[in-house]
């Protein structure tokens, strides 16, 4: 992939929810995104950037209203920061590589990890496993 796109080109290429959710840090209303129920075996990546992030083999049904998994590939392909807004203290979770937010992580997962990492649909896009995907990084 070339370098990120531009906000105006990158404005164009995305929806309107997937802009809100990973550029103005917005969510998807929860039971709505098309990966919440969702069990096919692949990998999830950026939207924006499609750096690969989530394997189908950690994400269960947590019953939150959105996509969970319960650890990402690689600790560093996502970035962790404090989150205090909507009178919360949360940790935001966003893409290491172009700083998409993605969603937020709980410790309140199922074991061994007790992680939750959940994850707006619009900020990820699934690959089904043997797809053929381009890496141009």
């Amino acid at each position: 992939m070339t370098d990120i796109n531009t906000k105006e080109e990158l404005k164009k290429r995305l929806t309107p929810l997937q802009w809100h959710v990973t550029q103005e840090k917005g969510t998807e209303r929860p039971f709505t995104g098309c990966y919440n129920k969702f069990y096919e075996k692949g990998t999830y990546t950026c939207i924006v950037c499609d750096q690969e992030l989530f394997s189908s083999e950690t994400k269960y049904d947590s019953g939150c209203g959105w996509p969970a998994f319960n650890q990402v590939l690689d600790q560093g392909r996502v970035k962790l920061t404090k989150d205090t807004s909507h009178d919360m203290v949360r940790t935001e979770v966003t893409c290491s590589k172009c700083g998409a937010h993605l969603g937020h992580v709980f410790n309140d997962g199922p074991k061994p990890t007790r992680t939750r990492f959940c994850i707006n649909s619009a900020s990820i896009k699934f690959h089904e496993t043997g797809e053929e995907k381009c890496n141009n990084s």
